[in-house]
């Protein structure tokens, strides 16, 4: 009985309400009053309270002031950065060659350059100089057996046939392939789902003759081969290697990664080209 007493009492002195007026000093009149409770004093300052802290909720999540927050800076903002850096670094690399080819311009122009000792800045063209050496009597001889004796060889009535006696192809990546060569809708190689930063491997010996960045397929690397193939490597988180770097078959040359506009998550596009045209590269590795 006592404590329901202590109870009523205890709400009935929060809800009691005190009334606070204002006087003019000279006539002593109400000026303003109002009437204000235990109870509705702390409701007024509970939302007060509430309307500061979602007010500066607010501003942190939409002001560049969150940046500045400890351990906001999460994955996809360091990733954004390194992305940043490795563009930067890609335009850094194509100033360089760019420089280089108008020095070598200007050098020809005013003659302080020949030609002939001007390398090749375009790591795409394949100098094949064609020098007019004589043959020696054995060299006739071997070239007359081996035209004899591949006469019937019936292989030469295919313009398409793409030698690959002898050739193993590595896997680039360990995956599902996810989305297969169709040359009509201009998808020129195979998509190869597998976990990030997964090791991307060459398929051949090469020379690395492209490593940069692009916007729709993100950090590329491109491999020519001695055999007339080119392999091309897209979607790279990291890549390992540079312009003229030598690799072997087999050799990891990237990272798997999400990079690019038109990715659409971790994985590989992979394409296999043989003298300027794209060919299936399911035809010659089995993933």
């Amino acid at each position: 009985m006592a404590k329901k007493k202590h109870i009523k009492s205890f709400w009935h002195r929060i809800r009691f309400k005190y009334k606070l007026s204002f006087f003019n000093e000279n006539t002593l009149e109400e000026v303003w009053s109002f009437r204000l409770s235990q109870l509705s004093a702390f409701v007024v300052l509970a939302v007060f309270a509430f309307m500061i802290i979602a007010l500066t909720a607010l501003i942190i999540v939409t002001t560049p002031i969150r940046n500045y927050l400890p351990g906001y800076l999460d994955v996809e903002v360091r990733k954004e950065m390194m992305q940043n850096a490795l563009r930067a670094d890609s335009l850094e690399r194509t100033l360089s060659i760019q420089t280089l080819y108008l020095d070598n311009i200007r050098g020809i122009l005013t003659g302080e350059t020949s030609i002939d000792s001007i390398r090749s800045i375009d790591s795409l063209a394949r100098v094949e100089p064609d020098f007019n050496i004589p043959r020696s009597k054995e060299e006739d001889q071997f070239v007359k057996n081996f035209e004899e004796e591949e006469k019937y060889n019936l292989t030469v009535l295919n313009p398409d046939h793409v030698p690959t006696d002898g050739v193993f192809f590595y896997k680039p990546v360990k995956g599902m392939v996810s989305s297969k060569y169709e040359a009509e809708k201009r998808h020129f190689g195979v998509d190869l789902v597998t976990g990030p930063k997964e090791s991307v491997l060459s398929t051949l010996d090469g020379t690395v003759v492209f490593a940069g960045f692009d916007p729709n397929y993100g950090n590329v690397i491109q491999v020519q081969h001695k055999n007339g193939f080119l392999s091309i490597y897209k979607h790279n988180e990291l890549l390992l290697k540079e312009v003229g770097d030598h690799v072997t078959a087999g050799e990891a040359i990237a990272l798997v990664g999400n990079t690019g506009k038109l990715s659409t998550g971790p994985h590989l596009h992979f394409e296999l080209w043989y003298k300027g045209n794209p060919v299936n590269p399911e035809d010659y590795i089995a993933f």
